[in-house]
Protein backbone atom coordinates (compact mmCIF):
# COMPACT_ATOMS: atom_id res chain seq x y z
CA UNK A 1 0.00 0.00 0.00
CA UNK A 2 2.89 2.33 0.88
CA UNK A 3 4.57 1.50 -2.37
CA UNK A 4 1.37 2.29 -4.26
CA UNK A 5 1.11 5.63 -2.50
CA UNK A 6 4.73 6.40 -3.23
CA UNK A 7 4.12 5.51 -6.86
CA UNK A 8 1.10 7.78 -7.07
CA UNK A 9 2.95 10.66 -5.45
CA UNK A 10 5.93 10.20 -7.74
CA UNK A 11 3.82 10.25 -10.86
CA UNK A 12 0.95 12.45 -9.68
CA UNK A 13 1.72 15.10 -12.29
CA UNK A 14 1.53 12.58 -15.10
CA UNK A 15 -1.62 10.93 -13.70
CA UNK A 16 -3.32 14.29 -13.24
CA UNK A 17 -2.46 15.25 -16.80
CA UNK A 18 -3.82 11.94 -18.09
CA UNK A 19 -7.06 12.31 -16.14
CA UNK A 20 -7.51 15.85 -17.38
CA UNK A 21 -6.84 14.71 -20.94
CA UNK A 22 -9.42 11.95 -20.67
CA UNK A 23 -11.94 14.41 -19.25
CA UNK A 24 -11.28 16.85 -22.08
CA UNK A 25 -11.61 14.09 -24.70
CA UNK A 26 -14.78 12.88 -23.02
CA UNK A 27 -16.35 16.34 -23.03
CA UNK A 28 -15.26 16.82 -26.65
CA UNK A 29 -16.77 13.54 -27.77
CA UNK A 30 -19.95 14.15 -25.80
CA UNK A 31 -20.29 17.59 -27.32
CA UNK A 32 -19.54 16.32 -30.78
CA UNK A 33 -21.94 13.41 -30.73
CA UNK A 34 -24.59 15.35 -28.87
CA UNK A 35 -24.20 17.95 -31.58
CA UNK A 36 -24.50 15.31 -34.26
CA UNK A 37 -27.60 14.01 -32.55
CA UNK A 38 -29.04 17.50 -32.38
CA UNK A 39 -28.08 18.16 -35.99
CA UNK A 40 -29.49 14.83 -37.07
CA UNK A 41 -32.72 15.68 -35.30
CA UNK A 42 -32.82 19.00 -37.14
CA UNK A 43 -31.94 17.40 -40.45
CA UNK A 44 -34.60 14.77 -39.84
CA UNK A 45 -37.25 17.48 -40.28
CA UNK A 46 -36.17 17.90 -43.89
CA UNK A 47 -38.95 16.57 -46.12
CA UNK A 48 -37.90 14.68 -49.25
CA UNK A 49 -40.33 15.17 -52.12
CA UNK A 50 -40.24 13.22 -55.38
CA UNK A 51 -41.79 15.03 -58.34
CA UNK A 52 -42.48 13.64 -61.80
CA UNK A 53 -43.15 16.99 -63.47
CA UNK A 54 -41.54 16.86 -66.91
CA UNK A 55 -42.83 19.74 -69.00
CA UNK A 56 -40.82 22.93 -68.47
CA UNK A 57 -43.80 24.88 -67.14
CA UNK A 58 -44.63 22.10 -64.69
CA UNK A 59 -41.05 21.81 -63.41
CA UNK A 60 -40.93 25.56 -62.84
CA UNK A 61 -44.27 25.47 -61.03
CA UNK A 62 -43.15 22.72 -58.64
CA UNK A 63 -39.87 24.50 -57.90
CA UNK A 64 -41.70 27.75 -57.26
CA UNK A 65 -44.09 26.09 -54.80
CA UNK A 66 -41.24 24.33 -52.98
CA UNK A 67 -39.29 27.58 -52.76
CA UNK A 68 -42.33 29.32 -51.28
CA UNK A 69 -42.65 26.60 -48.66
CA UNK A 70 -38.96 26.70 -47.77
CA UNK A 71 -38.98 30.46 -47.32
CA UNK A 72 -41.96 30.18 -44.96
CA UNK A 73 -40.78 27.03 -43.12
CA UNK A 74 -36.98 27.21 -42.71
CA UNK A 75 -37.05 24.57 -39.94
CA UNK A 76 -39.00 22.12 -42.12
CA UNK A 77 -37.37 22.51 -45.53
CA UNK A 78 -38.33 20.40 -48.53
CA UNK A 79 -35.63 18.69 -50.55
CA UNK A 80 -36.86 18.27 -54.12
CA UNK A 81 -36.03 15.06 -55.97
CA UNK A 82 -36.58 15.14 -59.73
CA UNK A 83 -37.83 11.78 -61.00
CA UNK A 84 -38.86 10.49 -64.41
CA UNK A 85 -41.94 8.55 -65.45
CA UNK A 86 -39.78 5.92 -67.16
CA UNK A 87 -37.85 4.92 -64.03
CA UNK A 88 -40.05 5.91 -61.09
CA UNK A 89 -41.71 2.51 -60.59
CA UNK A 90 -38.45 0.62 -60.09
CA UNK A 91 -37.10 3.50 -58.00
CA UNK A 92 -40.03 3.40 -55.60
CA UNK A 93 -40.20 -0.39 -55.35
CA UNK A 94 -36.50 -0.46 -54.44
CA UNK A 95 -37.09 2.33 -51.92
CA UNK A 96 -40.00 0.54 -50.27
CA UNK A 97 -37.96 -2.66 -49.97
CA UNK A 98 -34.86 -0.94 -48.55
CA UNK A 99 -36.68 1.61 -46.41
CA UNK A 100 -35.15 4.53 -48.29
CA UNK A 101 -38.17 6.11 -49.94
CA UNK A 102 -39.10 9.83 -50.23
CA UNK A 103 -41.39 11.22 -47.53
CA UNK A 104 -43.93 12.27 -50.16
CA UNK A 105 -44.06 11.32 -53.82
CA UNK A 106 -45.94 12.10 -57.02
CA UNK A 107 -47.37 9.23 -59.07
CA UNK A 108 -50.71 8.11 -60.54
CA UNK A 109 -53.75 6.41 -59.10
CA UNK A 110 -53.66 3.47 -61.51
CA UNK A 111 -50.30 2.35 -60.11
CA UNK A 112 -50.37 3.29 -56.42
CA UNK A 113 -53.12 0.69 -56.05
CA UNK A 114 -50.45 -2.01 -56.19
CA UNK A 115 -48.39 -0.18 -53.58
CA UNK A 116 -51.42 0.03 -51.30
CA UNK A 117 -52.14 -3.68 -51.69
CA UNK A 118 -48.57 -4.37 -50.53
CA UNK A 119 -49.23 -2.17 -47.49
CA UNK A 120 -46.61 0.39 -48.52
CA UNK A 121 -48.77 3.52 -48.24
CA UNK A 122 -50.01 5.53 -45.27
CA UNK A 123 -53.73 6.05 -44.76
CA UNK A 124 -54.24 9.79 -45.22
CA UNK A 125 -57.92 9.83 -44.27
CA UNK A 126 -57.38 10.80 -40.59
CA UNK A 127 -55.12 13.71 -41.54
CA UNK A 128 -57.09 15.41 -44.31
CA UNK A 129 -59.47 18.25 -43.58
CA UNK A 130 -63.16 18.22 -44.51
CA UNK A 131 -62.75 21.27 -46.72
CA UNK A 132 -60.33 19.41 -49.00
CA UNK A 133 -62.40 16.22 -48.97
CA UNK A 134 -65.55 18.06 -50.00
CA UNK A 135 -63.88 20.22 -52.64
CA UNK A 136 -62.10 17.46 -54.57
CA UNK A 137 -64.36 15.75 -57.13
CA UNK A 138 -65.95 12.52 -55.91
CA UNK A 139 -64.82 10.69 -59.03
CA UNK A 140 -61.22 11.62 -58.21
CA UNK A 141 -61.47 10.34 -54.63
CA UNK A 142 -62.87 7.05 -55.96
CA UNK A 143 -59.55 6.41 -57.70
CA UNK A 144 -57.58 6.47 -54.42
CA UNK A 145 -60.03 5.28 -51.74
CA UNK A 146 -60.13 1.68 -50.58
CA UNK A 147 -63.34 -0.15 -49.70
CA UNK A 148 -62.65 0.30 -45.96
CA UNK A 149 -62.28 4.08 -46.37
CA UNK A 150 -58.49 4.29 -46.37
CA UNK A 151 -57.18 7.03 -48.67
CA UNK A 152 -53.80 6.16 -50.18
CA UNK A 153 -53.15 9.34 -52.14
CA UNK A 154 -54.47 12.83 -52.73
CA UNK A 155 -55.53 13.30 -56.39
CA UNK A 156 -54.48 16.76 -57.53
CA UNK A 157 -54.80 16.72 -61.33
CA UNK A 158 -56.86 14.56 -63.67
CA UNK A 159 -55.96 13.47 -67.16
CA UNK A 160 -58.81 13.24 -69.66
CA UNK A 161 -58.65 11.97 -73.24
CA UNK A 162 -59.47 14.48 -75.96
CA UNK A 163 -59.65 14.80 -79.75
CA UNK A 164 -57.54 17.51 -81.38
CA UNK A 165 -58.57 18.72 -84.83
CA UNK A 166 -57.13 20.92 -87.55
CA UNK A 167 -59.51 23.86 -88.11
CA UNK A 168 -58.22 24.72 -91.58
CA UNK A 169 -58.69 21.17 -92.86
CA UNK A 170 -62.22 21.09 -91.45
CA UNK A 171 -63.10 24.36 -93.18
CA UNK A 172 -61.69 23.17 -96.51
CA UNK A 173 -63.75 19.97 -96.27
CA UNK A 174 -66.89 21.86 -95.26
CA UNK A 175 -67.07 20.03 -91.92
CA UNK A 176 -68.56 21.75 -88.88
CA UNK A 177 -66.88 20.51 -85.69
CA UNK A 178 -69.04 19.12 -82.88
CA UNK A 179 -69.95 20.98 -79.72
CA UNK A 180 -71.60 20.03 -76.43
CA UNK A 181 -75.08 20.64 -77.81
CA UNK A 182 -74.42 18.48 -80.89
CA UNK A 183 -71.67 16.00 -80.03
CA UNK A 184 -70.31 13.58 -82.62
CA UNK A 185 -70.89 9.87 -82.51
CA UNK A 186 -68.10 7.53 -83.56
CA UNK A 187 -69.96 7.09 -86.85
CA UNK A 188 -69.82 10.86 -87.36
CA UNK A 189 -66.07 10.74 -86.75
CA UNK A 190 -65.67 7.93 -89.29
CA UNK A 191 -67.64 9.85 -91.91
CA UNK A 192 -65.63 13.01 -91.33
CA UNK A 193 -62.38 11.04 -91.53
CA UNK A 194 -63.34 9.82 -95.03
CA UNK A 195 -63.79 13.40 -96.24
CA UNK A 196 -60.51 14.46 -94.62
CA UNK A 197 -58.38 11.66 -96.10
CA UNK A 198 -56.84 13.02 -99.30
CA UNK A 199 -54.21 12.51 -101.96
CA UNK A 200 -53.37 16.19 -102.30
CA UNK A 201 -50.59 15.85 -104.88
CA UNK A 202 -52.39 13.16 -106.95
CA UNK A 203 -49.48 10.75 -106.84
CA UNK A 204 -51.67 7.77 -105.92
CA UNK A 205 -50.84 7.73 -102.23
CA UNK A 206 -52.52 9.38 -99.25
CA UNK A 207 -50.71 12.40 -97.86
CA UNK A 208 -53.46 13.73 -95.57
CA UNK A 209 -55.07 11.22 -93.23
CA UNK A 210 -58.37 11.77 -91.47
CA UNK A 211 -57.25 10.40 -88.12
CA UNK A 212 -54.32 9.26 -86.02
CA UNK A 213 -54.43 7.36 -82.74
CA UNK A 214 -51.56 6.24 -80.53
CA UNK A 215 -51.90 2.45 -80.59
CA UNK A 216 -48.55 1.45 -79.14
CA UNK A 217 -49.19 0.26 -75.57
CA UNK A 218 -52.77 1.45 -75.88
CA UNK A 219 -54.52 -0.51 -73.10
CA UNK A 220 -55.29 2.62 -71.06
CA UNK A 221 -56.74 4.38 -74.08
CA UNK A 222 -58.92 1.40 -75.06
CA UNK A 223 -60.17 0.73 -71.53
CA UNK A 224 -61.11 4.33 -70.83
CA UNK A 225 -62.89 4.86 -74.16
CA UNK A 226 -64.77 1.55 -73.90
CA UNK A 227 -66.73 2.91 -70.93
CA UNK A 228 -68.82 5.00 -73.34
CA UNK A 229 -69.90 1.81 -75.13
CA UNK A 230 -70.88 0.15 -71.86
CA UNK A 231 -67.70 -1.91 -71.97
CA UNK A 232 -66.21 -3.07 -68.70
CA UNK A 233 -63.80 -5.96 -69.41
CA UNK A 234 -63.90 -6.89 -65.70
CA UNK A 235 -66.80 -8.53 -63.89
CA UNK A 236 -67.33 -10.17 -60.51
CA UNK A 237 -68.31 -13.79 -59.95
CA UNK A 238 -70.49 -15.06 -57.09
CA UNK A 239 -67.46 -15.15 -54.77
CA UNK A 240 -66.58 -11.54 -55.45
CA UNK A 241 -63.56 -12.44 -57.59
CA UNK A 242 -62.86 -10.46 -60.73
CA UNK A 243 -62.81 -12.21 -64.09
CA UNK A 244 -62.34 -10.87 -67.62
CA UNK A 245 -65.01 -10.99 -70.30
CA UNK A 246 -64.99 -9.41 -73.76
CA UNK A 247 -68.54 -9.01 -75.04
CA UNK A 248 -70.05 -6.89 -77.81
CA UNK A 249 -69.69 -3.72 -75.71
CA UNK A 250 -65.95 -4.28 -75.40
CA UNK A 251 -65.55 -5.34 -79.04
CA UNK A 252 -67.30 -2.26 -80.47
CA UNK A 253 -64.40 0.18 -80.16
CA UNK A 254 -61.89 -2.44 -81.31
CA UNK A 255 -63.86 -2.95 -84.53
CA UNK A 256 -64.15 0.79 -85.16
CA UNK A 257 -60.38 1.19 -84.93
CA UNK A 258 -59.85 -1.74 -87.29
CA UNK A 259 -62.32 -0.19 -89.74
CA UNK A 260 -60.49 3.14 -89.64
CA UNK A 261 -57.21 1.37 -90.34
CA UNK A 262 -58.15 -1.27 -92.93
CA UNK A 263 -61.72 -0.81 -94.19
CA UNK A 264 -62.00 2.97 -94.47
CA UNK A 265 -58.22 3.45 -94.63
CA UNK A 266 -58.55 6.83 -92.98
CA UNK A 267 -56.19 6.30 -90.04
CA UNK A 268 -52.49 6.77 -90.62
CA UNK A 269 -50.51 3.51 -90.34
CA UNK A 270 -48.05 5.48 -88.19
CA UNK A 271 -50.56 4.99 -85.38
CA UNK A 272 -49.46 1.38 -84.94
CA UNK A 273 -45.94 2.11 -83.75
CA UNK A 274 -46.48 5.43 -82.02
CA UNK A 275 -47.75 6.68 -78.69
CA UNK A 276 -50.01 9.72 -78.67
CA UNK A 277 -47.10 12.01 -77.86
CA UNK A 278 -45.15 10.63 -80.81
CA UNK A 279 -47.98 11.63 -83.16
CA UNK A 280 -48.13 15.29 -82.10
CA UNK A 281 -45.42 16.46 -84.57
CA UNK A 282 -47.37 14.88 -87.45
CA UNK A 283 -50.55 16.63 -86.35
CA UNK A 284 -48.74 19.98 -86.28
CA UNK A 285 -47.21 19.23 -89.69
CA UNK A 286 -50.67 18.63 -91.20
CA UNK A 287 -50.30 14.91 -91.93
CA UNK A 288 -53.66 14.11 -90.30
CA UNK A 289 -56.72 16.16 -89.45
CA UNK A 290 -57.65 14.59 -86.10
CA UNK A 291 -55.57 13.19 -83.26
CA UNK A 292 -57.91 10.91 -81.33
CA UNK A 293 -57.56 9.84 -77.71
CA UNK A 294 -54.63 12.02 -76.73
CA UNK A 295 -54.27 13.33 -73.19
CA UNK A 296 -55.32 16.90 -72.48
CA UNK A 297 -51.66 17.69 -71.67
CA UNK A 298 -50.89 17.43 -75.41
CA UNK A 299 -52.28 20.93 -75.94
CA UNK A 300 -49.16 22.33 -74.33
CA UNK A 301 -47.00 20.55 -76.88
CA UNK A 302 -49.07 22.01 -79.73
CA UNK A 303 -48.85 25.55 -78.32
CA UNK A 304 -45.13 25.22 -77.71
CA UNK A 305 -44.16 23.70 -81.05
CA UNK A 306 -46.65 24.95 -83.65
CA UNK A 307 -46.25 28.36 -85.28
CA UNK A 308 -48.84 31.06 -84.70
CA UNK A 309 -50.61 30.37 -88.01
CA UNK A 310 -51.56 26.83 -87.01
CA UNK A 311 -55.26 26.73 -86.06
CA UNK A 312 -56.51 23.85 -83.98
CA UNK A 313 -59.35 22.97 -81.64
CA UNK A 314 -60.56 20.45 -79.07
CA UNK A 315 -63.71 18.34 -79.46
CA UNK A 316 -66.12 17.34 -76.69
CA UNK A 317 -66.06 13.61 -75.86
CA UNK A 318 -67.22 11.38 -78.73
CA UNK A 319 -70.56 9.69 -78.00
CA UNK A 320 -71.23 5.97 -78.09
CA UNK A 321 -74.04 4.88 -75.76
CA UNK A 322 -72.89 7.75 -73.55
CA UNK A 323 -70.06 10.28 -73.55
CA UNK A 324 -68.51 8.83 -70.43
CA UNK A 325 -64.76 8.36 -70.35
CA UNK A 326 -62.39 7.00 -67.77
CA UNK A 327 -59.92 9.18 -65.93
CA UNK A 328 -56.55 8.68 -64.37
CA UNK A 329 -55.56 11.00 -61.55
CA UNK A 330 -52.06 12.03 -60.59
CA UNK A 331 -51.51 11.80 -56.88
CA UNK A 332 -49.41 12.67 -53.86
CA UNK A 333 -48.81 9.79 -51.44
CA UNK A 334 -46.87 9.25 -48.21
CA UNK A 335 -45.13 5.94 -47.41
CA UNK A 336 -46.41 4.03 -44.41
CA UNK A 337 -42.81 3.85 -43.17
CA UNK A 338 -42.55 7.66 -42.96
CA UNK A 339 -41.50 8.62 -39.40
CA UNK A 340 -42.50 12.27 -39.70
CA UNK A 341 -45.94 12.19 -41.24
CA UNK A 342 -47.09 15.06 -39.00
CA UNK A 343 -44.42 17.24 -40.63
CA UNK A 344 -45.27 16.05 -44.14
CA UNK A 345 -49.05 16.55 -43.95
CA UNK A 346 -48.84 20.38 -43.76
CA UNK A 347 -46.63 20.37 -46.85
CA UNK A 348 -49.09 18.06 -48.63
CA UNK A 349 -51.93 20.43 -47.78
CA UNK A 350 -49.82 23.32 -49.06
CA UNK A 351 -49.27 21.50 -52.37
CA UNK A 352 -52.99 20.98 -52.92
CA UNK A 353 -54.22 24.37 -51.74
CA UNK A 354 -56.47 26.11 -54.27
CA UNK A 355 -53.74 28.48 -55.40
CA UNK A 356 -51.06 25.82 -55.79
CA UNK A 357 -53.33 23.20 -57.36
CA UNK A 358 -54.38 25.81 -59.91
CA UNK A 359 -50.74 26.53 -60.67
CA UNK A 360 -49.87 22.83 -61.02
CA UNK A 361 -52.87 22.05 -63.24
CA UNK A 362 -52.26 25.01 -65.54
CA UNK A 363 -48.58 24.11 -65.86
CA UNK A 364 -49.40 20.49 -66.73
CA UNK A 365 -52.38 21.43 -68.94
CA UNK A 366 -54.68 19.10 -67.00
CA UNK A 367 -57.81 19.49 -64.92
CA UNK A 368 -57.45 20.33 -61.23
CA UNK A 369 -59.42 17.95 -59.04
CA UNK A 370 -60.81 20.70 -56.81
CA UNK A 371 -64.22 21.82 -58.04
CA UNK A 372 -63.52 25.34 -56.80
CA UNK A 373 -60.43 25.43 -59.02
CA UNK A 374 -62.40 24.17 -62.02
CA UNK A 375 -64.71 27.16 -61.65
CA UNK A 376 -61.78 29.58 -61.95
CA UNK A 377 -61.86 31.79 -65.09
CA UNK A 378 -58.41 30.54 -66.16
CA UNK A 379 -59.88 27.08 -66.77
CA UNK A 380 -62.94 28.39 -68.60
CA UNK A 381 -61.42 30.39 -71.43
CA UNK A 382 -61.95 29.34 -75.04
CA UNK A 383 -58.22 29.78 -75.63
CA UNK A 384 -56.26 26.55 -76.16
CA UNK A 385 -59.34 24.38 -75.57
CA UNK A 386 -59.56 24.97 -71.82
CA UNK A 387 -63.33 25.45 -71.77
CA UNK A 388 -63.93 22.17 -73.62
CA UNK A 389 -61.55 20.24 -71.38
CA UNK A 390 -63.02 21.65 -68.17
CA UNK A 391 -66.62 21.13 -69.31
CA UNK A 392 -65.79 17.49 -70.08
CA UNK A 393 -65.28 16.83 -66.37
CA UNK A 394 -69.00 16.01 -66.12
CA UNK A 395 -68.40 12.85 -68.16
CA UNK A 396 -65.44 11.51 -66.19
CA UNK A 397 -65.93 8.08 -64.72
CA UNK A 398 -63.95 5.36 -62.99
CA UNK A 399 -63.69 1.95 -64.57
CA UNK A 400 -64.13 -1.34 -62.70
CA UNK A 401 -60.39 -1.90 -62.91
CA UNK A 402 -59.74 0.85 -60.34
CA UNK A 403 -58.27 -0.96 -57.37
CA UNK A 404 -58.08 -4.26 -59.23
CA UNK A 405 -55.15 -6.31 -57.91
CA UNK A 406 -52.86 -7.19 -60.81
CA UNK A 407 -54.26 -4.63 -63.25
CA UNK A 408 -50.87 -3.11 -64.03
CA UNK A 409 -49.42 -6.55 -64.72
CA UNK A 410 -52.46 -7.44 -66.84
CA UNK A 411 -51.97 -4.39 -69.05
CA UNK A 412 -48.32 -5.23 -69.66
CA UNK A 413 -48.61 -9.00 -70.09
CA UNK A 414 -52.02 -9.44 -71.69
CA UNK A 415 -53.81 -6.35 -72.98
CA UNK A 416 -51.04 -4.40 -74.69
CA UNK A 417 -49.57 -7.39 -76.59
CA UNK A 418 -53.00 -8.62 -77.73
CA UNK A 419 -54.13 -5.16 -78.84
CA UNK A 420 -50.88 -4.72 -80.74
CA UNK A 421 -51.48 -7.95 -82.66
CA UNK A 422 -55.10 -7.04 -83.30
CA UNK A 423 -54.41 -3.59 -84.70
CA UNK A 424 -51.53 -4.95 -86.78
CA UNK A 425 -54.21 -7.11 -88.46
CA UNK A 426 -52.65 -10.38 -87.37
CA UNK A 427 -55.70 -11.61 -85.44
CA UNK A 428 -59.44 -10.93 -85.57
CA UNK A 429 -61.53 -9.17 -82.92
CA UNK A 430 -62.99 -12.53 -81.90
CA UNK A 431 -59.55 -14.09 -81.56
CA UNK A 432 -58.39 -11.10 -79.53
CA UNK A 433 -61.39 -11.46 -77.22
CA UNK A 434 -60.71 -15.17 -76.68
CA UNK A 435 -57.03 -14.57 -75.96
CA UNK A 436 -57.73 -11.78 -73.48
CA UNK A 437 -60.23 -13.93 -71.59
CA UNK A 438 -57.92 -16.95 -71.55
CA UNK A 439 -54.62 -15.23 -70.78
CA UNK A 440 -56.13 -13.02 -68.09
CA UNK A 441 -56.79 -16.06 -65.91
CA UNK A 442 -53.10 -16.80 -65.39
CA UNK A 443 -52.50 -13.26 -64.14
CA UNK A 444 -55.48 -12.79 -61.84
CA UNK A 445 -55.47 -16.30 -60.39
CA UNK A 446 -52.27 -15.53 -58.46
CA UNK A 447 -53.88 -12.45 -56.94
CA UNK A 448 -57.02 -14.41 -56.07
CA UNK A 449 -54.89 -17.00 -54.26
CA UNK A 450 -53.28 -14.25 -52.18
CA UNK A 451 -56.76 -12.91 -51.40
CA UNK A 452 -55.64 -9.38 -52.17
CA UNK A 453 -58.57 -7.01 -51.78
CA UNK A 454 -58.75 -3.31 -52.58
Amino acid sequence: MNRLWQYIMAYKGFILAAVLSLMIIGFYLWGRYAGVSRNSEAEDRTITFLTLAWQDEAIDAVRDIVNQWNSQHPKQPVELIQGTWNSVHDYLITGFETGDVPDIFHYESAVIVDFALRDYLADLNPFLGNELKKDVMDVAWTSVTRSDGRIVGVPFIAESFIVLYNKKMFEEAGIHPPDFDLPWTWKDLQNAAKKLTLDRDNDGSTDQWGTAMGLRSCANLIMNHSIAFGGSYFYKDENGHIFTRVDEEEKALLQIILDLLYEDKTMTPSSLGQSSSGLIPGFIAGRYAMLVGVGSWARQQVVENADDSFEWGVMPPIKAKTQKAGLNTQTFSIPKSCQKIEDVIPFLEFLVSRENMTQLALADWMMPTRESCLESPVFNTVNDGWKVVTSSAQYLSTGPWVGLPGYTEWKLRVANPVFQELFSDRITVQEAAQRIERESQSVFMRYHMRDMQW
